[in-house]
C-alpha cells in the first residue's frame, strides 16, 4: 500500500462528472480514472488511518480492502430505491467497531462529496432494541451524556444530527430536560470541512484530531450498547 499523500486534485472533479454521467457506459469508460483518483487514494488514506486509530481506541478497524473493508461500495443498491442511478457520487469511509457488523454499530465516518464533505461519529439508524437501550442509558446516565455532548471542544465543530420522533417515546416524560435527545432515532454527530483538505497529506491528522473531539460521544454510545471502547 502506497503512502497517503492526499487525494489527487482530480478527485472532486471526477465525482462531479460522475454525478452528471451516472450510467454504466460512462463509468466503464472512466473506470481507471476512478481507480487512480478515488479508490486507490481512499485505500491509502484508510491504511494511514489504521496506523493511528489506536490513539482513539483499540476497538475500531481501518481495513484497506477494495471490497468488504472500510471503503463503501461505489455501486448503489437500487432494488427498493426510487432513484435508479447505479453509482454513488461520494466517497464513504466507515471505521467500524470490531464487534459491529455494519454501519448501525458505533463508528467513525468520512464523507467526501462535492460541496458536502463531513466527518461523522456515532450510530446511524440503530435497530429498535439498540435504540431503546441507548435511550434508557441516557435516561439513567444524563450527566455523562451532557458532558459528552456539551463540552466546548465537541460543540465547537460537531453537531448532533439525524431523524427524531415527533412525539416523545413511550414511557418518557415530555418535560424531561433531555427529551430532544431521547426522541432521536439516530445518535450521530457530524462536522463539515472544506473539501480542499482532502488534497493534503495532513488530512489524516485532521481527521484523527477531529475524531478525538467526538470520542467522548462514541465512548458513551459504546457503553450504552455494551461494547468496549
Amino acid at each position: 500500500m502506497a503512502q497517503f499523500e492526499g487525494f489527487p486534485a482530480g478527485c472532486i472533479p471526477f465525482l462531479k462528472q460522475l454525478a452528471k454521467n451516472n450510467n454504466r457506459g460512462w463509468f466503464d469508460e472512466n473506470k481507471q480514472r476512478y481507480e487512480d483518483l478515488v479508490r486507490l487514494p481512499a485505500l491509502n488514506f484508510i491504511a494511514a488511518m489504521g496506523d493511528h486509530l489506536s490513539s482513539l481506541s483499540p476497538h475500531f478497524r481501518a481495513i484497506p480492502k477494495k471490497s468488504g473493508g472500510s471503503l463503501m461500495r461505489v455501486y448503489r443498491d437500487t432494488r427498493f430505491a426510487g432513484d435508479k442511478t447505479p453509482f454513488k457520487t461520494n466517497v464513504g469511509i466507515h471505521f467500524r467497531h470490531a464487534e459491529g457488523r455494519d454501519v448501525h454499530a458505533p463508528g467513525f465516518y468520512v464523507h467526501i462529496e462535492p460541496g458536502d464533505c463531513f466527518l461523522g461519529a456515532g450510530i446511524w439508524h440503530p435497530e429498535p432494541p439498540v435504540l431503546n437501550g441507548i435511550r434508557e442509558f441516557i435516561a439513567d446516565n444524563p450527566n455523562a451524556w451532557k458532558k459528552a455532548t456539551q463540552a466546548a471542544a465537541f460543540k465547537r465543530d460537531w453537531v448532533l444530527v439525524g431523524d427524531s420522533l415527533v412525539r416523545p417515546p413511550k414511557g418518557y416524560d415530555p418535560a424531561h430536560d433531555l427529551i430532544a435527545d431521547l426522541k432521536r432515532k439516530d445518535y450521530i454527530a457530524c462536522m463539515n470541512f472544506d473539501e480542499a483538505l482532502i488534497n493534503e497529506p495532513g488530512f489524516v491528522k485532521f481527521a484523527l484530531t477531529s475524531f478525538k473531539r467526538a470520542s467522548a460521544l462514541v465512548s458513551y454510545l459504546c457503553m450504552a450498547v455494551d461494547v468496549p471502547y
